[in-house]
């Protein structure tokens, strides 16, 4: 480490020479890594670019519109920039999806209908789709509510069972689904590798089977999306990945242009669709968030590589591990006790711009079926592309890290987190 930083993270921010030279092996461990993964930085730069200008993008979709929203130029060019990035027909861009989850609740509600069967064949889904679906919280106008059949395979060894899954695939079979990140599992992302093979199977089954992917954490990892494989429908958050921490709000869908149009009747009302919805004024962080995304996540995916190597190090389980492929930006590690989640996470609070004196604590929050833990000091409130932790409460305590607007950032909340836990008394 430079010894001008070394010299300022000792002296001024309290950070023990221990901590730094851990630090310090881990990322000279890893830094070959960082090579490859700047090449697909590089590429998925100039693909975001070459977006934008085909769409002549111009200072004047900047402005602001009013009341319904018709003709909002703004809006319907940030629609086709993400379309042409995401290599799909057509996408929905919009403020008023709340979140990830809303972005698939949409999704889903938009395309399936009574009697439908749906399968998720990456194992359970992520804690708050289970109030979508209707595995918890029946009655509530979930989609097992409104008929909608529902069946999930479990993963084979951390992969997707395709011969379970082709098993499970029936003719009232209308949609699989892949959930790419790990979620609150202990497993790693999907790969666009697997992605494809499991849309080869399922069409070769029937052709007619959409397949759906969440790509919440995922974007811009590779050089391929999920939709660049056989993914006809795709959704995520604004404030993940592709706003690059720019972004104040919303979620995107991308797809083919007759399920876009679907959902966006969900979204709105029948026979109005995505003519209607003000964009608010945040299109001109929209579309710079998009073109910083895949700077913002390169600098994520190295700070969770760095918090892999480091807990590695020290004897903890990590998953992925060091050396597997990313496919999302969440590093899991297995800490083994609250005492010691609590403290990783007072750690990456502590190391945020923004609310770095409050103490985080575990709590019940909405759609979570455990108490949940979350550590994030952000610019823009639940953006998980800025430096972040969270944890459900519940064994074997695993604590997942995402996030950083920029490695540095990155790295130094794998910094304090570790001090966080040695002034605890809690490593290994």
């Amino acid at each position: 480490m430079q010894s001008n930083t070394y010299k300022l993270l000792t002296e001024n921010l309290g950070i023990s020479p221990k901590v730094l030279e851990i630090i310090d092996k881990a990322e000279e461990a890893v830094a070959t890594k960082f090579e490859a993964l700047d090449d697909i930085m590089a590429y998925n730069q100039y693909k975001v670019l070459d977006a934008f200008q085909k769409n002549n993008m111009s200072d004047t979709n900047f402005g602001w519109n009013t009341g319904y929203g018709y003709d909002d130029a703004g809006r319907e060019i940030t629609e086709k920039i993400y379309a042409d990035i995401f290599h799909t027909e057509a996408a929905l861009v919009r403020t008023q999806i709340v979140n990830g989850t809303h972005a698939l609740t949409l999704t889903l509600a938009g395309i399936l209908r009574p009697g439908d069967e749906m399968i998720y064949c990456t194992g359970g889904p992520y804690d708050t789709l289970e109030s979508t679906i209707g595995i918890r919280d029946a009655g509530k106008g979930t989609l097992m509510d409104f008929g909608i059949k529902y069946k999930q395979v479990e993963l084979k060894e951390g992969h997707i069972d395709l011969e379970e899954l082709g098993k499970t695939i029936g003719p009232d079979t209308k949609m699989v689904c892949i959930q790419r990140s790990t979620g609150y599992g202990w497993r790693k992302a999907m790969t666009i590798d697997e992605i494809e093979e499991c849309c080869k199977l399922v069409k070769s089954i029937n052709p007619e089977i959409i397949m759906m992917a969440d790509n919440c954490y995922g974007e811009f990892l590779s050089v391929k999306e999920p939709t660049d494989v056989g993914v006809d429908v795709m959704a995520g958050s604004l404030i993940k990945n592709p706003g690059g921490g720019l972004a104040l709000s919303g979620g995107y869908i991308v797809g083919r242009q007759d399920l876009v149009d679907l959902i966006s009747y969900r979204l709105t009302t029948p026979g109005i669709g995505g003519e209607c919805g003000l964009t608010f004024g945040q299109t001109r962080t929209i579309l710079q968030g998009m073109f910083m995304a895949p700077k913002v996540v390169n600098g994520a995916v190295k700070g969770a590589i760095l918090c892999a190597k480091v807990f590695d190090m020290l004897g903890y389980d990590v998953c992925p591990e060091v050396d597997d492929i990313r496919s999302d930006i969440i590093q899991a590690v297995k800490l083994g006790s609250p005492e010691a989640i609590i403290a990783f996470c007072k750690g990456i609070q502590a190391a945020a711009p923004v609310d770095s004196y409050v103490t985080p604590v575990p709590w019940d929050m909405p759609g979570y079926e455990s108490q949940v833990i979350m550590a994030a000091g952000a610019f823009v409130q639940g953006s998980s592309i800025e430096l972040s932790a969270d944890a459900p409460i519940r064994e074997p305590y695993i604590v997942y890290f995402q996030g950083g607007l920029t490695y540095e950032h990155s790295k130094f909340g794998v910094i304090k987190a570790l001090q966080q836990m040695y002034d605890e008394e809690l490593i290994k």
